[in-house]
């Protein structure tokens, strides 16, 4: 692990902004936000989509004419790594201070940014988070911590009354579950809330097991799962693991009636689709997803696989939460760190293409982020609960 890392900086005038006093007509200095994610090591994949939300997010600010209420200043990208490790972000927090950032945009996975937030309280440096579901997150009375998209207990919620409704008007074939999860604060999370409330809604929970990361080989525990023979798997993991499973699911002849994941990490991925279409077909999940419908969603898609690019939940959520950065920035009319943190706590952002309606933080908590159902339908994603969005009927169970 490298000890010495520089922070790359996106603009290059940020020199001769320090150099040179502000005099009428000069462009005013940028705001510099720290863009802080795991691109490298084993969640590099996710980090690097993150970033690349947040940069075409940093591209399109700039170019409408940056923060207006500031004169027009240009939003200057810190660019941090995390290393796929709490301690390494939480370090990345440190030198984000010292260079003088007004605001954090991160760090994707639960485990890092329970770190990150935290770090970054130290310094009254507000942090929005962009993926991130463990509720722990937003359940310590950090005043600087605020997270756009929904937790994992509102996600699971939804999930759960939706597999129950989905399981009753196909007669009620599934009967047990299977939960296949990650070690991190995510994966274990999740999996336990799963198995806790899973029995209210009439579902037995035979197993759940909990595998390492990164992990290369699934065969021992597909194994069990034949063993075991559950209607419905769960997994509850990252982009590697999910894939890796869910092929060797295919390579052992594996079909339950239904792999209906919660914040599947593959699940709802275009790159998993165009990769395994076989493998992908007619999962489920319940995930962080864009409106469809709406315009701006489908031209930002465009321009990401313009760029080769996957329009991935990653890239997408680091989008708006760094759009609900700049609209807090605007009318915070500042670069100081309270006043960006009185911004985001008094925030109502609408303009966005995701289904939550306007902006309100309760105590960190965007109250109106929430998940919508996919599934993998003649290779693509399609919506299919709520029926406000819904782009095809559900296919439930797989097999009879």
């Amino acid at each position: 692990m490298s000890t010495r890392r520089e922070f790359v900086v996106q603009s290059a005038a940020a020199a001769s902004t320090l150099a040179f006093p502000l005099v009428a007509g000069a462009q005013p200095a940028p705001v510099k936000v720290g863009v802080l994610h795991p691109v490298t090591g084993a969640l590099a994949y996710s980090g690097q989509q993150c970033r690349a939300g947040a940069l075409m997010a940093i591209e399109d600010i700039n170019k409408a004419g940056g923060i207006k209420s500031l004169g027009g200043a240009k939003i200057e990208a810190l660019l941090a790594d995390a290393q796929s490790q709490p301690q390494a972000g939480a370090a990345e927090v440190e030198k984000l201070n010292e260079a003088g950032a007004s605001a954090v945009v991160g760090a994707f996975a639960s485990a890092i940014c329970l770190a990150t937030t935290q770090a970054a309280a130290k310094y009254n440096l507000p942090h929005i988070v962009d993926v991130g579901v463990a509720d722990q997150i937003v359940q310590r009375g950090l005043k600087n911590t605020f997270r756009f998209g929904p937790g994992y207990k509102a996600v699971a919620d939804l999930a759960m009354v939706n597999l129950k409704v989905l399981n009753t008007i196909s007669q009620s074939p599934a009967k047990t579950v299977m939960i296949i999860h990650e070690e991190s604060l995510f994966g274990t999370g999740t999996a336990n809330l799963l198995a806790r409330e899973l029995p209210g809604f009439g579902f037995e929970v035979k197993e759940v097991i909990k595998h390492a990361n990164p992990t290369r080989d699934f065969n021992n525990i597909v194994l069990r799962m034949k063993s075991v023979n559950p209607d419905i798997v769960i997994p509850a993991n990252y982009y590697n693991e999910y894939a890796l499973l869910v092929r060797t699911m295919q390579q052992q002849r594996v079909v339950p009636k239904a792999i209906y994941s919660v914040l599947g990490g593959a699940a709802s991925s275009y790159k998993f689709v165009q990769e395994f279409p076989d493998a992908s077909n007619g999962i489920i999940d319940c995930n962080h997803w864009f409106n469809p419908k709406d315009p701006r969603a489908q031209a930002l898609k465009k321009r990401a696989e313009a760029q080769k690019l996957f329009f991935s939940y990653e890239l997408f959520m680091t989008y708006t939460s760094m759009m609900l950065l700049a609209d807090a920035l605007e009318r915070a009319k500042s670069t100081d760190r309270a006043a960006i943190i009185s911004a985001l706590e008094q925030s109502t952002f609408s303009n966005h293409f995701m289904p939550y309606g306007p902006t309100k933080f309760v105590d960190g908590q965007n109250t109106g982020g929430r998940p919508l159902m996919t599934q993998v339908l003649d290779k693509d994603i399609k919506v299919i609960i709520p029926r406000e969005y819904r782009q095809a009927e559900p296919m439930f169970p797989l097999k009879a």
